[in-house]
């Protein structure tokens, strides 16, 4: 499936262009990711972005782009790929790599996220803060979010208050989303997303949570039909991304290509990531819309209750920070204040 994405999504024209335009350029950087070429972020921002930092620096950096996984490995291999030097950019999620970097991890605690803009903004804020000592073997570009993840089932079970949560089998997608779905009553299965499609269509799996950005992309809209959101400012979860590139490959360049990657990395980059997994959401939703799925927001006193079950995830992380030697307490507290403070 992941190769009949890949052929479709890059002409020949296109390949052509990528070839002549590294044979001419001072330095060639290698970007290799896990999601097909015409998904959001790939689309909208990595393809742009590599097209302006080969514009900007007036055609001495190319940028090859490797959707897919095309270079090999699996995504959780990502972040060392990039970090060792087998490819020189990266964008991938955390929580492919489980307790690697766990102050990240507060974004991903139940009802946090507003916006993937907002939210996206808020974690670049507190990777200034907070994160930059868990990503010293990184150059980081930029961090963000996606926006409000949602529940989606089949088309036999859905998920209409808490009690319909118990014994279903749910793809989650880090170690923080698969504890509350299991506080909530589900039985998490971890896989990539790139899975999922298969894992329903032989049910291995009743659902997904994911967000509407990425639902075309896997067919949720088709194979699990129910979809389940929530009341109020904040959704269920978010997951957190990294866009980095090797320290050499950065260290390498002469200084003003430096400053061509400095100056399309950063805030304003993590807000055209969260612009454009917002975008994203609006679309995936008008095709669950016009498929005529069941989209079903629950009420303020059902969310309540599904944030009370929430709580104790979260007072289990802020418990295993303090273990690791974190002030867990002050990561949650930070997290929450930089998302309010960027959603107004």
């Amino acid at each position: 499936m992941l190769r009949q994405f890949l052929i479709a999504g890059l002409s020949g024209a296109a390949l052509s262009m990528m070839a002549s335009a590294s044979f001419a350029a001072d330095v060639t950087l290698k970007l290799h990711q896990m999601l097909p070429p015409q998904a959001t972020i790939p689309a909208k921002v990595l393809q742009p972005w590599a097209e302006k930092i080969q514009a900007d620096s007036g055609g001495r950096i190319a940028v090859e782009l490797y959707p897919a996984m095309q270079l090999g490995g699996r995504p959780a291999d990502l972040v060392d790929q990039v970090k060792d030097g087998v490819v020189d950019l990266t964008w991938t999620l955390f929580g492919y790599t489980p307790g690697r970097f766990p102050k990240s991890e507060a974004f991903e605690l139940p009802f946090m996220v507003t916006t993937a803009e907002a939210t996206s903004l808020a974690f670049q804020d507190y990777y200034e803060k907070h994160l930059k000592d868990e990503l010293t073997d990184y150059h980081v570009l930029a961090v963000h979010t996606h926006g409000p993840g949602l529940i989606h089932t089949i088309a036999s079970k859905p998920v209409e208050k808490l009690e319909d949560m118990q014994g279903l089998k749910l793809r989650g997608t880090s170690k923080v989303i698969n504890q509350m779905l299991e506080a909530m009553g589900a039985s998490a299965v971890g896989m990539p997303v790139t899975a999922v499609p298969e894992s329903l269509s032989k049910s291995v799996i009743d659902g997904s949570v994911v967000p509407w950005e990425v639902t075309p992309a896997i067919k949720i809209a088709e194979l699990a039909p129910n979809h389940t959101g929530f009341s109020g400012p904040n959704g269920l979860y978010t997951g957190t991304f990294v866009f980095a590139m090797n320290k050499d490959s950065y260290d390498a360049m002469p200084d003003d290509l430096k400053k061509v990657i400095d100056d399309n990395s950063g805030k304003e980059l993590a807000r055209l990531f969260g612009q454009a997994m917002d975008a994203g959401d609006i679309g995936g939703k008008e095709i669950a819309e016009k498929n005529g799925n069941k989209i079903i927001t629950l009420d303020e006193a059902e969310t309540a209750r599904w944030k009370a079950a929430g709580e104790a995830v979260t007072k289990a992380w802020i418990a295993e920070m303090d273990g690791k030697g974190l002030d867990g307490t002050t990561l949650y507290n930070d997290a929450l204040s930089l998302i309010q403070a960027n959603t107004q």
